[in-house]
């Protein structure tokens, strides 16, 4: 358990997560902590926020003869970096940590509003349609450049580089979920370089008496600081129980707080988005609030069923053309209907006719058990990557997503949404347990974390967790950066089969 949890021997790329089997030469710290981020990071994000704005922005003011382009034009582009500046863009500790549009769209709406209020303090008369135009590919450009910053940081994780070494000290009862979670993925910060447990025993950890007094407790915080510089950790992660709080917990957080260590606390909670999260005071007494799930009804909830409803009419009547060419092709190729009707489990268990362009020979479900011992998945899901049900034209459909296309009218009739858990069969909720069942609180989707994590390439386990992360932590622009993200999983085909 002391050993880094970056040392894995077998990484898969698939939703960021990787195997137990350790080996000790793949950690090879630099420095510490983030200060191992690349510097190009910083300076790749600032080129972009200062360049695209003044390029864009110049040419199309003079065109459109707008007064003080120059001036119109460097006080957007200081407004726009002093906007993501203000809100810790290009700090070490924030770049590259996500990809999501939503915090620069954020930012790119604030920089229209303060520069709609300069605009009326200095009473300059220019037209708001054609700067927020010019500047559109700030926002565009903004976005990109986060993503490859993070797709770089990804992968430098991956290795074992650029992250913090953490030293994780607590109960020894608390071990396996803290550092199993943490060895399960690479897309943190955190790399367990020790382990220090309290009040009892655990394989591979050091062992630290509970302080009871503070004459033991300044003692104890002494030990606990030598073993942090001997791992030279860059941060403490307490997990603390029933012998670790109050007092004895207390202590050791007033030493390392002496000592200038970094100090995390793992409440215990898994799969809590943080937006979930409210800290609190109660007699003194430190409580995490926890928001419940987002439910039916709301503005989001409307919001979600107007997106829905309006994408899927949209699709259905762009795509009208396309549908009818795929249907001819699918004909041509094999014996059978064009498409695919099978019953799915919906939202409670509710069950509805899902439709789908047909991938397989007709009477492939018949042939199904005769390949049950082929089951290449170790869950519930039935899946194969060298299916020899599935036709020529299906295999293509299958390796685009093209043959998920008329699930739009699934979703148009609200059987389903565009995004939410993949739709399960009735055999397979027959054999889930009270965990895997909350996956059906929601509508299920076309796409999801599911299909833009690896589809196929995950596990039953991975799956579900998955699954059940959306279920509990849903948001209207969780929705939005699923389906950004739902474009380059499906270009990238990694588990469609």
């Amino acid at each position: 358990m002391a050993q880094d949890a970056r040392t894995s021997a077998d990484i898969r790329d698939a939703g960021g997560t990787r195997t137990r089997r350790h080996r000790e030469e793949t950690f090879r710290p630099r420095g510490i902590g983030l200060r191992d981020k690349p510097g190009w990071y910083v300076t790749t994000l600032l080129c972009v926020d200062s360049l695209v704005p003044t390029v864009t922005l110049a040419p199309v003011l003079e065109q459109s003869g707008q007064p003080a382009p120059g001036l119109v034009t460097v006080t957007s582009t200081l407004t726009w970096l002093g906007v993501r500046g203000a809100r810790r863009r290009y700090t070490r500790a924030e770049v590259g940590e996500s990809r999501g549009a939503v915090p620069v769209l954020h930012d790119w709406l604030m920089t229209l509003g303060v520069l709609a209020v300069i605009g009326v303090g200095v009473r300059t008369v220019v037209d708001p349609f054609v700067v927020l135009g010019a500047l559109t590919p700030a926002l565009l450009l903004a976005v990109f450049a986060r993503r490859v910053v993070f797709a770089h940081l990804a992968r430098e994780r991956r290795a074992a580089q650029a992250v913090l070494r953490v030293l994780v000290v607590g109960e020894p009862e608390a071990f396996p979920v803290v550092m199993g979670r943490l060895d399960s993925r690479t897309d943190h910060p955190y790399a367990v370089v020790g382990s220090v447990a309290v009040g009892g025993a655990a394989p591979g950890a050091e062992r630290l008496d509970v302080p009871a007094d503070p004459e033991s407790g300044a003692r104890a915080g002494r030990v606990l600081v030598d073993t942090v510089r001997r791992h030279r950790a860059d941060v403490v992660l307490l997990a603390p129980g029933a012998r670790l709080s109050g007092p004895a917990l207390r202590h050791l957080v007033w030493a390392l707080h002496d000592a200038e260590v970094e100090i995390a606390l793992a409440p215990g909670l898994v799969e809590v988005s943080h937006k979930r999260l409210e800290v609190g005071s109660v007699a003194g007494l430190t409580v995490l609030k926890v928001a419940p799930p987002q439910g039916p009804g709301g503005v989001q909830q409307t919001l979600k069923e107007a997106l829905d409803r309006c994408g899927a009419a949209l699709g259905l009547l762009v795509l009208a053309p396309f549908f009818a060419l795929v249907a001819l092709a699918v004909k041509l190729d094999s014996r059978g209907p064009a498409f695919y009707r099978q019953q799915r489990i919906g939202r409670d268990q509710d069950v509805f006719v899902m439709w789908k362009f047909r991938t397989m020979v007709v009477d492939a479900d018949a042939l199904k058990d005769e390949l049950a011992e082929r089951n290449e998945n170790d869950g519930l899901m039935f899946k194969m990557r060298r299916d020899p049900r599935v036709t020529r034209v299906g295999r293509l459909l299958r390796r685009t997503s093209l043959d998920e296309l008329p699930q739009l009218f699934n979703v148009l009739i609200g059987d389903m949404s565009l995004v939410g858990p993949r739709p399960p069969l009735p055999e397979e909720v027959a054999g889930y347990d009270a965990t895997a069942l909350r996956r059906l609180r929601v509508k299920p989707g076309m796409t999801g974390l599911w299909q833009v994590s690896g589809r196929s390439d995950l596990s039953w386990e991975e799956t579900v967790q998955l699954d059940l992360h959306y279920v509990d932590n849903w948001s209207f622009v969780s929705d939005l950066d699923v389906l950004s993200r739902t474009l380059r999983a499906v270009a990238d085909g990694r588990g469609a089969y």
